[in-house]
């Protein structure tokens, strides 16, 4: 007798997914080549729960982007209503960059979800951040990503070639960042920890803490698993202004999809629209839809 399937059940339950099912798109939706992590790359986000990239951008695409970063702050009823978002205008091309695509491909993409026109990962939030000397506030949260009740994101997965971040953090630093003076704290491996955090966590000078120094155009990836804390800004040569887009999963997140407006939203590329699809899994790798 034949046996009967639903047709929500899968060919390779049971059994390893054939890997002609797993089509990660190799271009993103501007049309360039997304790259591969490179071995020292995955194993510094693996073990390290972060890394940076320094001066992705430069001259005047950077230029471009600082610009509109300070009108959206400074005189956001400058710029056309649809394109008023961290999602707008030159800043666009941020959220599915070579660089970005090719972490969460192999760190939170889902590829029952994903497609070569489908990306397998949705926009969470996207936040810009503007911070002049004497602004922001240290508050350590996160970490122990090893243990998480179910359906709370904050957790990171591993085991032996593979590791899973369902909440990952990208930070555009559009402005210089000087190591010590008010860049992201991230306490280095605390996604795995699986002992209470000790005292020292409560003092941002305590050398529990790391940081970075990198020119504007630079890109920061780490898993929200990880121990990290915004601190105050000491820079009195520039301002902090930053894009932090957040990723999850297509089946599920901390929060509601980030909703640009209709019309950008409208106007973007087919496959960037993907990042802004409803969370769930069936029929869910079809491209816009």
């Amino acid at each position: 007798m034949e046996k009967q399937t639903d047709k929500n059940q899968q060919p390779w339950i049971g059994a390893l997914l054939p890997p002609d099912t797993c089509e990660f798109p190799t271009r993103n939706a501007d049309g360039l080549a997304i790259p591969e992590l490179t071995p020292e790359q995955r194993y510094a986000f693996d073990t390290h729960g972060w890394f940076l990239v320094p001066e992705v951008f430069t001259g005047s695409e950077l230029k471009e982007m600082r610009d509109f970063g300070y009108r959206l702050h400074h005189d956001p009823e400058s710029i056309p209503e649809h394109e008023r978002s961290p999602v707008g205008g030159p800043l666009q091309k941020l959220i599915d960059h070579p660089l970005v695509v090719s972490l969460l491909n192999e760190f939170t993409a889902h590829p029952a979800v994903t497609s070569p026109e489908c990306y397998g990962f949705s926009v969470e939030s996207a936040s810009l951040f503007f911070r002049a000397p004497g602004m922001g506030r240290f508050g350590p949260h996160n970490g122990n990503g090893l243990l998480r009740f179910p359906g709370d994101v904050h957790y990171y997965n591993a085991f032996p070639g593979k590791g899973y971040s369902p909440h990952t953090r990208i930070v555009w630093e559009l402005n210089e960042v000087k190591k010590g003076q008010g860049g992201t704290l991230l306490v280095t491996g605390s996604h795995k920890s699986v002992y209470t955090a000790p005292p020292d966590i409560q003092d941002p000078d305590s050398d529990i803490w790391a940081t970075y120094g990198c020119p504007g155009g630079s890109l920061l990836f780490f898993t929200e698993a990880l121990t990290h804390s915004a601190t105050e800004w000491t820079n009195t040569e520039n301002d902090r202004l930053a894009v932090f887009n957040l990723y999850s999963p297509v089946d599920s997140g901390f929060a509601k999809v980030y909703q640009p407006h209709p019309k950008l939203l409208a106007e973007m590329p087919p496959l960037r629209r993907t990042l802004f699809r409803d969370r769930h899994v069936v029929d869910n790798a079809n491209g816009t839809e």
